[in-house]
């Protein structure tokens, strides 16, 4: 599962299918915001979609609501992975936040990272 498009880029390969297609495993883009598409709001309550639909009306992902009264997420297949099945798979790995546990561990790991970073680069330069 990655944080960024699948199919649901404007040219139908985000980097969920990239990364899917390089390490060859199948692949789930699970996204914050819209990157590409066009979409009716899904309810205000968890689990209530809306397609997620390209220039021509073809189906490119879904739009979820992972929580009730949350902005919802954009869910788009990468590689090996079919847009019903990205989304039961998401739904499965939302706990009790918004994004779900792999996406939002990675971004927190990555905001540690970046911490610990800056902290040495100011240290090494006496910033």
């Amino acid at each position: 599962m990655f944080d960024g498009q699948g199919v649901a880029h404007p040219r139908k390969f985000g980097i969920a299918s990239h990364m899917g297609l390089w390490l060859d495993i199948p692949s789930i883009g699970c996204a914050k915001s819209k990157l590409y598409g066009t979409n009716e709001n899904p309810g205000e309550t968890a689990g209530c979609s809306a397609p997620l639909a390209d220039r021509a009306g073809e189906k490119i992902g879904v739009v979820y609501r992972t929580k009730n009264n949350v902005k919802p997420v954009f869910i788009s297949p990468g590689h090996r992975v079919g847009i019903d099945e990205a989304v039961a798979i998401t739904a499965q790995c939302t706990g009790k936040f918004r994004l779900p546990l792999p996406t939002r561990i990675a971004d927190m790991k990555v905001g540690e990272y970046k911490r610990r970073a800056i902290s040495d680069i100011n240290k090494k330069f006496n910033l």
